[in-house]
C-alpha cells in the first residue's frame, strides 16, 4: 500500500505542483536525538612542553622547588616530569636506566639548574647525556648562586658547556618572568628539532662526583 508521503514525493518527480503541505514524512515519529553531542570527545594534546629538572638535590632543593611550584604548578608553563626524589641504589646501571627510560624518554626538554656545585656532580652529568643521547632539548638556567671562575664566569657541567657551545644548548640565567622561561624552552625544543647534528656527547661519562 502506497503511504500519502509516497505518492507525494512520486507527484514531484513527474513535475506537477507538490500540494501543499506536504504530508508527514513517516521518519517524523523517530525519536530526535543530536548525534554530534553523543560523539565522544577526543582528548585535546597537552601543548605544554615536558620537563624534567636536574639539579644538585643537597644543595639547590629550594631553588627547584621554588622552580617546580612556580612555572609548573602555579603558572603552567610545563609539564614537571622529574623525579620527586633521588633513586637510591648503589647499581650505577640501575639509576641510569631508570633516569633515562621512566623520565628523560618522556620529557621534550632536561632544564639543568647551574647552582654552585652542580658541575661537580656525576647524576647531573648522567641526565645531560641521556637527554643528549635521546635528543632532547636541553636548557641551562643559571643560579644567581652560581660560583664564578678566576675570569668571572658562571660554571657550569662541563657537558652542558660543550653543548653551549655547540650551540645546540641554550643557557639563560635565572628568571621568575614565565614568558622568558617558555620562551627559552621553546628555543630549547626549536634546536632538538633542528640542530641535533651540534650535539656534542662526547666527553666521558663521569665516574665519581668531583667533590
Amino acid at each position: 500500500m502506497t503511504s500519502d508521503y509516497e505518492r507525494w514525493t512520486r507527484y514531484l518527480d513527474y513535475g506537477g505542483p507538490p500540494p501543499l503541505p506536504p504530508p508527514p514524512s513517516p521518519f517524523d515519529s523517530l525519536p530526535k536525538f543530536d548525534l554530534l553531542r553523543n560523539l565522544p570527545v577526543a582528548p585535546q594534546p597537552d601543548p605544554r612542553p615536558k620537563v624534567f629538572v636536574s639539579y644538585h638535590h643537597k644543595r639547590d632543593q629550594g631553588w627547584c622547588d621554588l622552580f617546580r611550584n612556580t612555572f609548573s604548578k602555579d603558572l603552567r608553563v610545563f609539564t614537571d616530569r622529574s623525579l620527586s626524589a633521588r633513586v637510591r641504589s648503589d647499581d650505577p646501571e640501575y639509576v641510569n636506566r631508570v633516569i633515562r627510560e621512566d623520565r628523560i624518554v618522556g620529557s621534550s626538554v632536561t632544564v639543568v639548574l647551574c647552582g654552585p656545585e652542580t658541575w661537580k656532580r656525576k647524576y647531573v652529568d648522567w641526565e645531560i647525556r641521556s637527554t643528549l643521547h635521546h635528543e632532547k632539548g636541553l636548557l641551562g638556567i643559571v643560579l644567581p648562586t652560581a660560583t664564578r671562575d678566576a675570569q668571572g664566569s658562571r660554571l657550569i657541567p662541563d657537558r652542558l658547556f660543550d653543548n653551549w657551545r655547540s650551540s645546540f644548548a641554550h643557557v639563560i640565567e635565572w628568571t621568575s618572568d614565565p614568558e622568558a622561561v617558555r620562551g627559552a624552552l621553546r628555543e630549547a625544543r626549536r634546536r632538538a628539532r633542528t640542530s641535533s647534528n651540534l650535539i656534542d656527547n662526547s666527553r666521558a661519562k663521569m665516574a665519581r662526583n668531583l667533590s
